[in-house]
């Protein structure tokens, strides 16, 4: 095994570890944060495990927040007000595949060997500078390879969500998982209809974010069995396109990837507002029918608030920025009217032209609208009170 070299800490970390151990608390650096240092990565917060029990590190520090008491976990401020998770050496003494009881009073050791994955069950000593890895994560680092800690079984169905955990790891690191592993999460996947809606959708969230490979990220959780039982709208693998998306906005890759992105995403208990602007985005039109100035006004008024959604899935889909982008982008900045709320005039100002309150306004502004998405040089209040004057004397 290679010899792995110190890590460069912040200050503040190494002030909560070294205030731990001189109070006589064992204390480590763990978790993913140690994966990512190690593949180069260094934006990671790191994560602090240790013999001290939540009462005891409340004790310790001033200020501090309970991220998950139940669980072992505190979160430490430090003089930049920035919070570093602090939990407890434990082990799982029950769970139903969602929820967990666990016991405090371990030895590290007993800590590692309940997470999930080898690359995630290695620490860090912060004061001696020593590594431990007595499950072999850094093997599999070099291996690039997700392979679960111990019984992979076990570990499923100790927490149905490591099967998505799995998929986004391999998705991100461009890791293979390892056959048992792989094997024992396909085997579950109906499990993971016993997950909370919000779990899941942090999951698909996080992976879309992270994902080298979009098209791996789907063909996995089609492959695992995950898309069946919670995104039956994802599209298949091969209908994904290559290569990487302008942005990485969950919405707007959800509505690029799903038949029915608003349905999903009402599935996975999003916001309202994420689910109206995927239907905004599903419902389209995807493009406008040519790239004339005209028929480009009429499409942003059409789509309204998702258009720069629609030119990004576009530009995803054909590896390009569309054409007609740069001509909507254009009328854009020069302020060309393509909402009722660009218009020069509102409704107080066409009831001074003798329109009447009520469904008639809506009318006559759909209809000055109409007039100016051919021509903006209409939109004027003269110009527009004259358009609506006569549409009256017209009624009358």
């Amino acid at each position: 095994m290679t010899v792995l070299p110190p890590l460069m800490l912040d200050p503040e970390v190494l002030r909560i570890a070294t205030t731990l151990e001189d109070a006589g608390y064992e204390t480590w650096c763990v978790g993913g944060a140690l994966r990512d240092r190690l593949l180069g990565d260094d934006a990671s917060d790191i994560d602090l495990a240790t013999a001290a029990t939540p009462d005891q590190v409340l004790r310790l520090f001033r200020r501090t927040v309970p991220v998950g008491i139940r669980f072992g976990t505190v979160g430490v401020l430090d003089q930049r007000s920035h919070l570093h998770e602090v939990t407890t050496f434990r082990k799982d003494v029950s769970t139903d595949g969602r929820h967990a009881v666990v016991e405090f009073g371990v030895s590290l050791e007993e800590d590692l060997a309940r997470r999930d994955f080898t690359v995630n069950a290695m620490a860090y000593h912060p004061l001696r500078e020593e590594w431990q890895d007595p499950l072999g994560g850094q093997e599999d680092i070099a291996r690039r390879l997700i392979r679960a800690v111990g019984d992979p079984a076990r570990r499923f169905e100790e927490d149905h969500l490591r099967i998505l955990r799995a998929i986004r790891f391999a998705a991100r690191f461009d890791f293979a998982i390892e056959p048992a592993t792989w094997s024992a999460a396909r085997a579950r996947a109906e499990r993971l209809k016993d997950l909370s809606a919000e779990r899941v959708r942090e999951e698909w969230v996080k992976g879309l974010g992270s994902c080298r490979d979009i098209g791996r990220l789907v063909r996995l959780w089609h492959e695992c069995g995950a898309a069946a039982v919670w995104l039956p709208e994802l599209v298949p693998a091969d209908a994904v396109p290559s290569g990487e998306p302008p942005v990485r906005d969950p919405v707007m890759l959800t509505a690029a990837l799903a038949t029915d992105p608003a349905g999903m995403l009402q599935r996975l208990r999003a916001s309202n507002r994420e689910i109206d602007r995927a239907a905004h985005i599903a419902a389209g039109p995807a493009a406008p029918a040519d790239t004339d100035e005209r028929t480009v006004r009429r499409w942003l008024a059409a789509v309204d608030t998702v258009a720069a959604d629609l030119a990004s899935i576009a530009e995803y889909r054909v590896g390009r920025r569309p054409g007609w982008w740069e001509v909507a982008m254009t009328i854009l900045e020069r302020g060309d009217p393509v909402r009722r709320q660009d218009l020069a005039v509102d409704g107080r100002d066409l009831m001074t032209v003798g329109i009447s309150p009520g469904p008639s306004i809506g009318k006559v502004i759909d209809s000055l609208l109409d007039q100016v998405l051919d021509d903006p040089r209409l939109n004027s209040r003269e110009r527009l009170l004259g358009l609506a004057a006569a549409w009256n004397d017209e009624r009358h």
